[in-house]
């Protein structure tokens, strides 16, 4: 049998998400943030087998390209999405294989044998989310496997790429390939910063792949660790914060670079190298209070509706839109999930 030729190839950590409500004990206990991703400590170690024991704990698909992934797969034809990241030969993985087979993602996950499957810990408070991640089997990626006969073809025949910045805290190298292949065939590679700490902690990695990015999607959160990190003066003018990311040194100049910051209820600012001193300014229409379940994945499902656009060629103004579409979507659901049965998002 061929392969099916995706459109759309996803690169992350797969990570199966242990989801809490009325978390505000957690976070002072283990010196969490309201609304932050970290890596877990030694200091957080026993923070799963406490979820477990003293919370009820939904189980949901995680991993923010994956989640991603999911969303894009959700508002594209069937086959048009694939997935890759590596889990481990257990109860989790087929978890997640389970949760992508329903929104319609393909994977080619590596398997690590007797290695177990990440997970977060998603402590929810309010409408904020904490995420404490164990990488585990997600952080031995192997770069060999991009070049599988099961994944190149796949690699190769994508007319775009999502990573999500988390990637960078172990597979640079591996990012890069990728990154460096879409540059040098004229297509889309696209970069999430994914959490506060990635600028802050892997600005290094973030300079080393930032050539090759077309489009770099984050939040507030994570624009302003980037503007700290490297010195902007005004972090909280996020269109500042945008065309400073915009105008970095590009690999593929023919390429404007497209830089879309979120601002979770609140507006969605996108500024490009193309225009830097005109930034467009996409707001918001906010759910009410009672309609909102939680806001785990959020993001992502932003992500997912805008990567749905651009493979279908729409612009970037209805990219956004239907990032907006799926985002207001995903945080009437449990974590990162969608709706069902399907509703049209173009």
């Amino acid at each position: 049998m061929s392969q099916p030729s995706y459109q759309l190839f996803c690169m992350g950590n797969p990570l199966l998400d242990m989801q809490v409500t009325n978390g505000e004990a957690l976070l002072a206990k283990y010196g969490l943030k309201s609304n932050d991703a970290i890596l877990a400590e030694e200091k957080h170690a026993p923070i799963y087998r406490e979820l477990v024991d003293n919370y009820k704990v939904t189980y949901v698909a995680g991993g923010a390209a994956q989640n991603a992934a999911r969303g894009a797969a959700y508002v594209l034809p069937a086959h048009s999405v694939v997935y890759t990241g590596c889990v481990g030969d257990d109860d989790l993985a087929e978890q997640l294989k389970a949760a992508n087979k329903r929104e319609g993602l393909d994977e080619v996950y590596l398997v690590k044998k007797g290695e177990k499957t990440g997970a977060c810990a998603v402590i929810i408070s309010g409408h904020d989310r904490s995420l404490v991640t164990t990488l585990a089997a997600a952080e031995k990626f192997e770069e060999e496997h991009l070049s599988s006969p099961e994944v190149a073809p796949l690699v190769d025949a994508a007319k775009v790429y999502y990573v999500e910045g988390y990637f960078l805290t172990h597979g640079t190298e591996s990012a890069l390939e990728i990154a460096k292949k879409a540059s040098e065939a004229g297509k889309i590679f696209v970069l999430n910063l994914s959490a506060p700490f990635i600028p802050q902690f892997f600005a290094v990695q973030l300079q080393q792949i930032m050539p090759y990015c077309d489009i770099i999607v984050g939040n507030e959160a994570e624009a302003e660790a980037w503007a700290s990190a490297t010195g902007l003066p005004d972090k909280e003018d996020l269109a500042a914060v945008a065309r400073a990311i915009a105008t970095q040194p590009k690999s593929n100049a023919s390429r404007p670079r497209t830089v879309i910051i979120t601002h979770g209820p609140k507006s969605t600012t996108v500024v490009t190298s193309a225009e830097p001193d005109a930034p467009k300014v996409f707001p918001v229409t906010p759910l009410q209070d009672a309609e909102i379940v939680d806001t785990n994945g959020a993001g992502d499902a932003f992500a997912g509706g805008f990567l749905g656009g651009i493979v279908l060629g729409k612009s970037v103004d209805e990219a956004v839109e239907a990032g907006h579409k799926l985002g207001a979507m995903c945080v009437q659901q449990v974590g990162p999930q969608y709706k069902w049965p399907k509703v049209p998002i173009f």
